[in-house]
């Protein structure tokens, strides 16, 4: 144990004050100092006793109270760690241990502030989060779930508390536990949408890391998509429903507006209001046709029926069943197929309605006298087709919404052309269905161009 600086110099102190003190009594008593050399020894020998005597009444003071000192300090700080309410120390000296109570102090009054600052953080993200609609599940580098709140438990099935536990043992799915051990290495899987229950509740789950200094977490956060899915589903079996509905009296109005047409003569004013009828008529029983093929597709009820088929016989086949059509409007159509003898694995009959959808599209919006194009071209992986034409093209901001259904960007032209603004989103609907993609943008020298990306294989 160090013995404190001021014991040391109160030894040395009393071991110099009390031979010369008891010289100085000596000498006021008359004493010859000559002859007291024993005198002297006792002398020293007093002071040397009594030094050692008051250095340690005066180191075992010192020392407890020292020892109460630190002790407090020693208390305050264990208070600090565990979390426990704390009482300043005295500052009232101005020793070394009055500095260390004040930076006791000042440290607890700090940390004091920060935990009442996160205590109240905390407080807020628990009402978020029990408060959101969605699903948030948040797991550390361990894989174990430090947040989870009250919606992620109902959607995941969870009985007892997730906190602390391994999302291995509690997550039953496998492709979310794939995502959030995806996420746990710094990847960024995309959402994937889940039905669950015998109740088909239907959610999107996306995970993404979540990466802070010397830590590394994953965040899961789930959509229930349960009413959209519902919704959409009645929308699907409303529209189904209805156009199976109209497709009869739709087909008789026609037959008996052809027999009337067939008939004897009518007059002129006779004759151009059933034509006028035959004519809308059609445009009807066309978009009903419309609307049940998107019904059958939206069910996944339309199958596909492969086979090897010849590109330039699928070009061939379309311009020549719209031969009428172009050739009214004096449009050119090419065909370049590269090489020529490019096949490709797919359902002909509706590669044949994709590619003519395109073609008379192109044949509807690019004036008289235009030039369409149709071209392929293959890679080791890819076959892509493309219908290009030199109209005007498509505004910039159309683009993202050209395959919406019933969505025209030209909506007087299309109004007159009859078309019945599904042609796009069935064509998407089909070149999906074959595991392709379809995309469409503007031309630098003018005009349209629509590309269908289709595997090799």
């Amino acid at each position: 144990m160090r013995i404190p600086t001021f014991v040391i110099l109160t030894a040395l102190q009393t071991a110099l004050f009390t031979p010369l003190f008891m010289l100085g009594v000596a000498w006021t008593t008359g004493q010859p100092l000559e002859a007291t050399p024993a005198f002297l020894l006792r002398v020293a020998l007093v002071g040397i006793v009594t030094a050692a005597v008051s250095a340690v009444i005066t180191g075992w003071m010192a020392s407890t109270v020292v020892d109460d000192r630190i002790g407090d300090v020693v208390t305050a700080i264990r208070a600090l760690a565990t979390g426990e309410p704390h009482r300043p120390l005295p500052e009232t000296r101005g020793d070394a241990l009055g500095r260390v109570a004040r930076a006791v102090n000042a440290a607890a009054n700090a940390l004091e502030i920060r935990l009442g600052d996160l205590t109240r953080d905390r407080a807020r993200l628990e009402a978020v989060l029990s408060g959101m609609v969605e699903g948030v599940l948040v797991v550390n580098e361990q894989g174990q779930v430090q947040i989870a709140n009250e919606a992620a438990r109902q959607l995941l099935r969870l009985d007892a508390s997730p906190i602390g536990r391994k999302y291995v043992e509690l997550i039953r799915h496998p492709d979310i536990a794939r995502q959030i051990g995806q996420a746990l290495q710094g990847e960024r899987p995309g959402g994937l949408e889940l039905s669950i229950g015998r109740d088909g509740q239907t959610f999107v789950a996306r995970c993404s890391p979540a990466i802070t200094p010397g830590s590394r977490g994953a965040v899961l956060v789930l959509h229930d998509i349960s009413d959209l899915r519902r919704a959409d589903r009645i929308r699907r079996d409303f529209v189904a429903n209805v156009s199976h509905e109209l497709r009869t009296p739709l087909t008789a109005i026609r037959g008996y507006v052809e027999a009337l047409l067939d008939g004897p003569e009518h007059s002129a004013e006779s004759t151009r209001f059933l034509e006028i009828i035959a004519r809308h008529s059609w445009r009807m029983e066309r978009l009903v046709k419309d609307l049940l093929r998107l019904a059958r597709l939206d069910a996944g009820q339309e199958r596909l029926d492969l086979a090897d088929a010849s590109v330039e016989g699928l070009f061939t086949a379309v311009t020549g069943d719209l031969q009428t059509l172009t050739d009214g409007r004096r449009q050119q159509v090419s065909i370049d197929v590269s090489p020529a003898d490019l096949a490709l694995r797919c359902d002909p009959a509706k590669m044949h309605d994709v590619l003519r959808n395109l073609v008379e599209n192109a044949c509807a919006y690019t004036p008289e006298g235009s030039r369409i194009e149709l071209s392929a071209r293959a890679d080791a992986r890819h076959v892509r087709l493309t219908v290009a034409d030199t109209g005007q093209g498509i505004p910039d901001a159309e683009l993202p919404r050209i395959f919406e259904r019933f969505y025209r960007v030209d909506k007087a032209r299309s109004r007159d052309s009859g078309g019945t603004g599904l042609g796009l989103s069935i064509v998407r609907h089909l070149v999906g269905l074959h595991g392709g993609t379809v995309s469409a943008s503007n031309r630098p020298e003018g005009g349209a161009v629509f590309t269908i990306t289709l595997p090799r294989v």
